[in-house]
């Protein structure tokens, strides 16, 4: 396969797999060291085993990290403080693409970013869409309340008000609040209950904070 087969075919994959190779009549093998080839001549970039990227200046579409965390693991969604950063909920840049999933939790450093992964049980694993992230992109993100409630549940002390107070949350009045009550008291989770109580006092104030100006 030459490099312009793959640029072909990978035209409008901002990331893609090495299956997406091996339609119709190829060698798995040879396919696989011509990839191996294209990564050392910085063509590729490889961002976990059998996922791919192309280099620039090759790549037409320059890949949304979102679409990245995406597609490093399956059945994933972007979550917790990368998606409250993503609303503006949160002043703070996050440097790290933090995601949820059912499976096992992990990392991966990449030459398109830092990727982690957190672990949830599976009756948790709800709360998200496709959501537009540029250039045509669109990636599995988590709603900003569940985004929250994500962070929330993963950290030690989430439903501390300390703990809640320090993330400086803003543009409280994207949260639909009683879709966030109603989620947390139906997980039967008494930490997210605590913490969503927190937060409805946090969005009163925010709106005390805006009637008074």
């Amino acid at each position: 396969m030459k490099f312009d087969r793959l640029l072909y075919l990978a035209a409008n994959e901002p990331v893609f797999e090495t299956s997406l190779l091996l339609a119709g009549q190829v060698d798995p093998s040879h396919v696989r060291r011509q990839l191996s080839r294209w990564v050392r001549a910085g063509k590729l970039h490889q961002l976990r085993c059998g996922v791919y990227a192309v280099a620039p200046p090759y790549g037409r579409v320059t890949p949304h990290a979102f679409v990245v965390a995406n597609v490093m693991v399956a059945a994933s969604y972007v979550s917790a403080q990368s998606a409250l950063a993503y609303y503006g909920m949160i002043p703070e840049y996050v440097p790290v693409i933090v995601s949820v999933t059912r499976s096992r939790p992990g990392q991966w450093q990449t030459k398109l970013g830092r990727f982690v992964y957190r672990h949830i049980k599976a009756d948790l694993f709800t709360g998200y869409g496709q959501v537009e992230v540029g250039n045509h992109q669109r990636a599995f993100v988590a709603r900003p309340e569940k985004a929250l409630l994500d962070l929330i549940y993963l950290e030690p002390g989430g439903d501390d008000r300390a703990f809640l107070d320090g993330l400086r949350l803003q543009r409280l009045e994207q949260l639909d609040l009683v879709w966030m009550e109603t989620f947390a008291r139906q997980s039967g989770i008494p930490k997210l209950c605590r913490a969503v109580g927190i937060v409805l006092d946090l969005a009163a104030a925010e709106t005390a904070s805006f009637t008074d100006l």
